[in-house]
């Protein structure tokens, strides 16, 4: 691993976690959701708890306990004995005994994900204990979460009787369960297909797009940045690690690699450590010192990204995003505003020479006001308000007289959308 050759992120310029302005809040609901009873299942191979940032799942269910528990749902976890997740109850279905005996040696602080099965014992004794733990706990009209689509699954069909929802579909394979929520509309026309673009479905009803969800609390928002570029990611060609290294290489610049992986045989004919340092896998610390101290964040992956958090953390951050153009990045990555989106080496050449166009205070803005918390709790409380109705009301046809607003699906852009003022209008994409 090469050395640092130039200073790592200042502080200068960080104002910490910035509320900029204002988007839709809780408190500016125009009417109450029901109180809820939800059973989140965690990954079995992993332990819920906010350092296990290389897995996008494991953090879907943190931050999933924290959204749900702050609107005073009831919030059952089940998952590691020594997970963090903020709950009501956290059942301990599994501990470090189990994954040293399914993975001996890993370290997931270091290594990510471990090489894991069905067959393993911690995922056998993930089934079995949480299958006998909800068992015990669940009650008429509960909800089971299954975050982690078809992994959960034998749990699922175990309790057949409980509302099952998939919430923040972005895996390749899965889709079991009768209600799902997908990270994004590429993802979801993607499970669909063409057939029902031909045919259409009538089972399309309770498919809805609801986006990835961030705490504030986690990132920094900087105006003032160093000199570098940054990879955050599977250092992958999927990943676009080789994109990137060309580019920064051509317009001469420095890039740090944040992530599980090596610089060798990146298709590049030049060596990667004259421009580039590899960090490997870092914790939440410096992983959120680094995205906003960059002056942009490189993310040209190669495949139809379901979601990819990073584009969001470093617009949380300030900091704007080069990215392909498919995929989520092109109904989260506004191009000319949050950064970037390009489909020839020409232009992501032009978009790393010309990122100082884009308006820090516009990302972190766009970010903010559509991918909080508080914000993507109230999307998920409309869902599971018009799930319920299935089970106890009249379902598609619910009436709702208190209504008087319809916001669940608005997207709030910056103010200066377009290049010019305009207020705070709701964009409808």
């Amino acid at each position: 691993m090469p050395s640092h050759r130039w200073a790592t992120p200042s502080d200068a310029g960080c104002q910490g976690n910035l509320v900029l302005r204002g988007g839709a809040s809780h408190a500016e609901r125009k009417f109450a959701y029901v109180s809820y009873r939800f059973h989140i299942l965690a990954v079995p191979h992993a332990v819920s708890v906010p350092e296990y940032s290389s897995c996008a799942f494991t953090q879907k269910v943190v931050k999933l306990g924290k959204m749900l528990t702050s609107r005073g749902h009831t919030v059952i976890h089940y998952g590691h004995e020594d997970s963090t997740v903020e709950c009501t109850e956290n059942v301990g279905i599994t501990n470090d005994e189990d994954l040293a005996i399914s993975y001996p040696g890993h370290d997931w602080r270091t290594q990510g994900w471990p090489t894991y099965s069905f067959g393993d014992h911690a995922y056998r004794k993930f089934f079995s204990r949480a299958i006998e733990e909800i068992g015990k706990r669940k009650q008429p009209g509960d909800f089971l979460l299954c975050t982690f689509g078809a992994n959960h699954q034998p749990v699922a069909e175990a309790h057949s009787d409980m509302i099952i929802v998939e919430p923040g579909i972005g895996y390749p394979h899965g889709g079991f369960a009768r209600f799902r929520v997908f990270e994004s509309y590429s993802t979801l026309h993607v499970y669909r297909g063409m057939d029902n673009v031909a045919s259409g479905a009538n089972d399309m009803w309770y498919d809805a797009v609801i986006p990835n969800y961030f705490d504030l609390d986690d990132f920094d928002y900087c105006a003032e940045k160093d000199d570098y570029f940054l990879f955050l990611g599977r250092v992958n060609s999927g990943k676009g690690i080789h994109i990137t290294l060309q580019v920064v290489r051509d317009i001469g610049g420095k890039l740090l690699i944040a992530g599980a992986g090596g610089l060798t045989g990146h298709e590049i004919d030049t060596d990667p450590s004259e421009f580039a340092t590899l960090l490997g896998a870092v914790g939440p610390a410096e992983r959120r010192k680094l995205l906003s101290k960059a002056k942009a964040v490189l993310t040209p992956s190669t495949f139809l990204e379901p979601f990819c958090g990073v584009q969001i953390e470093a617009m949380l951050s300030g900091t704007p995003v080069i990215s392909t153009d498919w995929g989520a990045f092109a109904e989260y990555n506004l191009h000319g505003i949050t950064g970037y989106r390009c489909r020839t080496f020409e232009q992501f050449i032009w978009a790393a020479n010309n990122i100082g166009n884009i308006d820090t205070v516009n990302c972190r803005t766009w970010a903010e006001r559509n991918f909080s918390l508080d914000r993507v709790a109230d999307m998920y409380e409309e869902y599971f308000d018009s799930v319920s109705h299935i089970f106890n009301g009249k379902g598609w046809y619910e009436p709702n007289p208190g209504r008087t607003e319809l916001n669940w699906l608005n997207k709030y852009p910056p103010e200066h959308w377009g290049g010019s003022a305009q207020g705070d209008p709701a964009l409808h994409v």
